[in-house]
């Protein structure tokens, strides 16, 4: 891997927590009346989203859209796809454009790294079949930090349809290189072939693992991926395996309520239990696009990517976005000082996000 984002299990502690640290200075816009910076300006980013969405693919906008990118979304709904058109050909034709980045979502799982090996530019994985979600997995470990400070020992509870879940997979793999305990907790028909090897618990008692659960995450049950039953109906499940008003009063006072999103209410989690304080889903949401500005910003800001060995396509320093470049190198960092999965062994200078130093008329 060189300069993509295409599985959580890629990153390492440090690399996790240098996104993570960015991720919170760029949080920052969000008090600012302008919430945008120039890292990016003259970069192309494409959404390549073959697969309905609406927080990932507009959070991804919106991210590349602060950063001063410019933004082509592509839909296979009304394009050449539904001619027959191979993903390879649509990916070269982005790249012909100059596609800087391509955030990608699709149906079949590892697309994201096939589309890795066919074009020059960075690659993120917006999520492929019921594989992985980098970007939710990060944007859920930032949520958790926020409230509850390190995850190192805290114990996150993922339940639901973690077979059809890319969501607990980028989660169990992050999670856990961060130091946190997962367990998930679903029915046997729900529960992957050999969970037992993954790097955390399982149970099939909801109500056993509460009282001890610092984080609840609740999965939506993907019936557009099932091609059989695996549950009597909806009632028994929600009875089961459903956060209600009762279970959540069963959580430590400080435990926090979790979703990706879409929610079902009513299924998984109780209305009253997605509107009341515990609950941070609609956080997760806003949080969603700081993190992803961060995943861009270090993938394609500057003259060299803090993602990867090597720069992105096109990936010359301006005038606009100098100051904004990665820190050099240390003198102790050659060119070939880099972790298994192509970030560098360093820190980003923080310093050089300080966005107080940017004046907002010059935006």
């Amino acid at each position: 891997m060189s300069r993509h984002l295409l599985s959580a299990g890629d990153l390492t502690r440090d690399d996790a927590i240098l996104i993570l640290d960015t991720a919170a200075e760029l949080a920052r816009l969000a008090d600012r009346p302008i919430k945008k910076l120039p890292t990016l300006r003259g970069r192309t980013v494409v959404n390549l989203f073959y697969e309905d969405s609406t927080r990932t693919r507009t959070s991804f906008e919106a991210a590349a859209k602060r950063l001063s990118a410019d933004v082509i979304n592509f839909s296979a709904k009304g394009s050449s796809v539904s001619k027959g058109e191979s993903l390879k050909d649509t990916a070269l034709t982005l790249e012909a454009m100059g596609a800087d980045g391509v955030v990608i979502r699709h149906e079949a799982s590892g697309a994201p790294h096939r589309l890795a090996g066919w074009i020059r530019g960075s690659v993120v994985n917006a999520g492929d079949g019921t594989h992985e979600h980098p970007t939710q997995a990060l944007l859920d470990a930032f949520t958790i930090r926020r409230h509850l400070g390190s995850l190192d020992g805290r114990r996150v509870t993922i339940a639901g349809d973690v077979l059809h879940s890319r969501v607990a997979r980028s989660n169990v793999l992050l999670l856990k290189t961060l130091g946190a305990e997962v367990t998930l907790v679903a029915p046997p028909t729900l529960l992957p072939v050999g969970v037992g090897s993954w790097p955390c618990e399982f149970s099939y008692d909801f109500d056993a693992v509460l009282p001890k659960s610092d984080v609840v995450m609740m999965l939506r049950v993907q019936r557009e991926r099932m091609n059989a039953s695996y549950f009597p109906n909806a009632r028994e499940y929600s009875r089961r395996y459903g956060l209600d008003a009762l279970r959540m009063a069963a959580l430590p006072e400080h435990a926090i309520v979790m979703h990706p999103g879409p929610m079902n209410r009513g299924m998984e989690i109780a209305a009253d239990v997605a509107d009341s304080v515990r609950s941070v889903i609609v956080e997760q949401v806003a949080n969603g696009v700081s993190v992803r500005m961060a995943v861009l910003y270090l993938l394609l800001g500057g003259s060299e990517s803090a993602i990867g060995g090597a720069p992105p396509a096109g990936a010359e320093a301006s005038a606009d976005t100098a100051g904004w470049a990665a820190p050099p190198l240390g003198p102790d960092e050659g060119e070939g000082a880099v972790v298994d999965n192509g970030l560098r062994r360093r820190r980003t200078d923080l310093e050089a996000l300080d966005i107080s130093a940017v004046p907002e008329e010059a935006l």
